[in-house]
């Protein structure tokens, strides 16, 4: 790694070696069930689950008050195109129906959804993911006496994989179906009370709580994103299992991101992050959830949608596309076949410039899919981060903003000591 920064001994992990750069303090029935969707097993780690949770919940968002552009809307919406274009030739297969609705839902385009969901149920009354995402519709439409109808039909063809967290689903919205209007307050999901001080409950106490609680709460909210009172619910969750900080930073979100306006919700909040800072400066910190993934989304776009490698300039790149490269057991990666077309193109590529050192005039940074500082940030996996060596002599401003860079991508095939992902010749502006 050039400039003389720490190497990591650990075999593609380099970049993390920048820790003390990147780890800063970080200011459901039926699903929705999309192909391109594949999730790894959950319970996911609470920052990789609230990262791929925001990810998708801003998909539907062109322009984030934050700034904060998902990484994956270009690709949903180049879906949601492919989908359109194929159903002007032909009839779309009942699978296409289920993944073109699971599209439109994502992009907030719920009228669209429904009628492609409706007519899709009318001729495959029981195929689950047309039953499961029309639930999800009308659920996120507010009319959950048709989510209900729906989630109802879903749970009865759910495959076992599915079947209990649709159950969940469906019981999520009967709850909510009972509700006053305006009720803004933690879900009753597991029949546990989920009151009292913050810290790791005693083990009595968590056995209560179902085996699957965290899995069936992070699956919730990665289908339904947008959904607050969830994110809430995860916090309790979280402090359950004594990540008290990261509880806090959820119930932060919850008002900030959310807006939800609760006596309770700010009670709780302000108990948490009490208790949080007190942690911190004693620097005790026992987790009791045992996650089985860093981050729940292994791949959330369609390979086969993307187009061709660009001749006549850069081509855009995709953040999922380059997380999809898998770890390997001899420590190296698997890249996919369309990034591996990629190795020495140019290419373009829209993140957040973290810099290498303290002079704000940079000739090499780290780009980054999310800026460090975010609430829910975590240090990224080495996935999620690009190497830029800027070309010429010309320096680049830090700037808090999103920016494009351009440059020739290098993929790094066998040296454990620097970065996956390097763009070369690069040169930096401000996205279209």
């Amino acid at each position: 790694m050039k400039g003389g920064y720490a190497r990591s001994t650990n075999g593609w992990t380099a970049g993390l070696a920048l820790l003390a750069v990147l780890a800063l303090p970080c200011s459901a029935g039926a699903g929705l069930h999309y192909s391109a969707e594949k999730y790894a097993p959950l319970p996911a780690r609470w920052s990789g689950f609230l990262q791929d949770q925001r990810a998708l919940r801003t998909i539907a968002q062109e322009r984030p008050r934050d700034g904060l552009v998902s990484p994956l809307r270009q690709q949903y919406l180049q879906a949601a195109e492919h989908y359109h274009r194929l159903s002007r030739h032909r009839s779309l297969t009942a699978d296409e129906v289920a993944d073109y609705g699971a599209v439109l839902i994502r992009l907030g385009r719920l009228t669209e959804a429904l009628g492609v969901l409706e007519a899709g149920v009318r001729r495959w009354p029981d195929h689950f993911a047309v039953q499961a995402n029309r639930g999800t519709a009308w659920q996120l439409a507010g009319d959950l006496n048709r989510a209900a109808d729906a989630l109802h039909e879903a749970v009865r063809l759910a495959p076992a994989a599915w079947k209990r967290p649709e159950q969940f689903h469906l019981k999520l919205v009967r709850l909510r179906q009972s509700e006053k209007k305006g009720t803004v307050t933690v879900d009753d999901l597991f029949g546990v009370r989920l009151d009292g001080p913050a810290g790791p409950w005693s083990d009595d106490r968590r056995r209560e709580l179902p085996e699957d609680a965290a899995a069936l709460v992070q699956q919730l909210a990665l289908w339904l994103p947008q959904d607050g009172r969830l994110l809430w619910l995860a916090a309790e969750l979280a402090n359950a299992y004594g990540d008290v900080p990261m509880a806090a930073a959820m119930l932060d979100g919850c008002v900030t991101e959310f807006g939800l306006a609760s006596a309770t919700l700010q009670a709780r909040r302000q108990l948490f992050r009490e208790a949080a800072a007190q942690l911190r400066l004693h620097a005790r910190h026992v987790s009791y959830l045992r996650p089985r993934s860093s981050r729940p989304l292994l791949q959330a776009f369609d390979e086969r949608l993307l187009p061709p490698p660009r001749t006549d300039g850069p081509t855009p790149l995709p953040w999922p596309l380059l997380q999809a490269a898998t770890p390997q057991p001899d420590s190296t990666r698997r890249f996919p076949d369309y990034l591996l077309r990629l190795d020495g193109q140019i290419v373009s590529l829209q993140g957040f410039i973290q810099p290498m050192g303290d002079s704000p005039q940079l000739h090499e940074f780290l780009l980054l899919p999310y800026p460090v500082g975010c609430w829910f940030c975590d240090t990224p996996e080495p996935t999620g981060m690009v190497y830029v060596r800027l070309s010429g002599e010309r320096p680049a401003e830090y700037r808090r903003l999103l920016v494009l860079v351009t440059g020739r991508l290098r993929l790094n095939r066998d040296n454990p000591e620097t970065f996956l992902y390097m763009l070369e010749e690069a040169v930096v502006a401000l996205p279209q």
